[in-house]
């Protein structure tokens, strides 16, 4: 039977269903009410059978159903000339790493028995949503905006999804799919604010720690917008720590773009960082997200930090990315460009151990 939710702020608890609120009565967002956490020693990973992805870890997922296409378990492959290693998350079936989260969405979806999912996206998690509601066999509405790069826009089409573009900005996106959430048009299979989706991302760790032989890095740079992947791995982190399969935690450090800085401007720092607008790193152009406090406690637990770039660091980094054979979109270059920043100014030693995702194929630019 599917897990029922609860608000982690006023403790209210919904029953699981297709009618479920995707969020609380009070505003806040809401959890699995029962979270499995498998306690044991762990198999290497020469040992581990890993033919069916990231659902290789179902123990640690509250989600019974399988929508899947055995997406995960992601190279990390060393790259020597950022002195750090690279999870290469743009090789998922869709080419982003949102299929972490749409293959566990949407299989919760199956459970509850949905008929329809609606989300509304930027373009990469639209376009997982999409793809894993065809998979599924449910219908989806795909709200983006006016100025969606055409081939993600294809992605949604061609799959059968209908994608609803909305002039304005990007929390105009996410207010007109809200309102049609309201009007009962949908389950709202949101990136930013269904429990299930942060199921899915929180896998990105457990592979890490399996892939370095259950051991986690120093720290973790990861690109910041609503936080669905840097939220995922600290929970994943946190998870497979709790249980004692990994010892200690991992600093996360966010990577912003400049002018989209909340988190930035919350910690005290400046949101420009000194380098102007970022009009490039269209994926994570939150000024609001949805679980900010969350992501502020993740990174005070973690001892970690967020800085924001503009457009020319994070071009100088796309182009050297491209160079050394890493072909993803320039939304990617965000946290190579901060591991070098944070490098700079003295936040990492030259001798950390580091790893950073390489989120989106630059494919989907074209």
């Amino acid at each position: 039977m599917p897990t029922s939710l609860i608000c982690p702020d006023c403790d209210a608890e919904y029953a699981a269903g297709p009618d479920e609120p995707w969020r609380c009565t009070c505003g806040h967002a809401l959890e699995f009410a029962a979270e499995p956490h498998p306690n044991g020693n762990p198999l290497p990973l020469s040992q581990l059978n890993t033919t069916e992805g990231l659902w290789t870890f179902f123990e640690f997922l509250p989600i019974e159903k399988h929508v899947t296409f055995h997406e995960g378990f992601t190279p990390l492959v060393d790259a020597p000339e950022w002195d750090a290693q690279f999870k290469l998350e743009y090789v998922f079936p869709t080419g982003s790493f949102k299929d972490r989260g749409a293959t566990t969405t949407l299989s919760r979806a199956v459970e509850l028995g949905v008929e329809k999912v609606i989300e509304d996206s930027s373009g990469n998690a639209g376009a997982a949503i999409a793809t894993y509601a065809a998979r599924a066999g449910i219908e989806a509405d795909i709200y983006v905006p006016a100025d969606v790069k055409q081939s993600k826009l294809m992605a949604i089409q061609r799959v059968g999804a209908r994608p609803v573009r909305v002039e304005g900005t990007r929390e105009d996106v996410t207010a007109a799919c809200l309102d049609a959430v309201e009007d009962g048009e949908g389950w709202y299979a949101s990136h930013a604010w269904n429990p299930a989706f942060f199921a899915g991302t929180m896998t990105f760790a457990f592979e890490v720690a399996a892939q370095r032989g259950w051991t986690v890095p120093d720290a973790v740079v990861l690109p910041l917008g609503h936080g669905t992947l840097f939220l995922g791995a600290y929970r994943g982190f946190k998870r497979l720590n709790d249980a004692g399969i990994v010892d200690g935690m991992p600093r996360l450090l966010g990577a912003q773009a400049a002018g989209y800085a909340p988190i930035v401007s919350a910690l005290g720092g400046k949101a420009s960082n000194g380098d102007g607008s970022n009009d490039i790193a269209d994926g994570i152009q939150i000024a609001e997200p949805a679980r900010g406090t969350q992501i502020l406690e993740a990174i005070e637990a973690t001892d970690g930090d967020a800085i924001a770039l503009g457009s020319d660091p994070v071009e100088t980094a796309l182009d050297r990315l491209h160079l050394n054979g890493f072909y993803v979109e320039p939304t990617c270059a965000v946290a190579p460009a901060a591991l070098r920043r944070y490098r700079e100014e003295g936040v990492l030693d030259p001798s950390d151990d580091v790893v950073v995702p390489l989120t989106g194929s630059g494919l989907k630019t074209m």
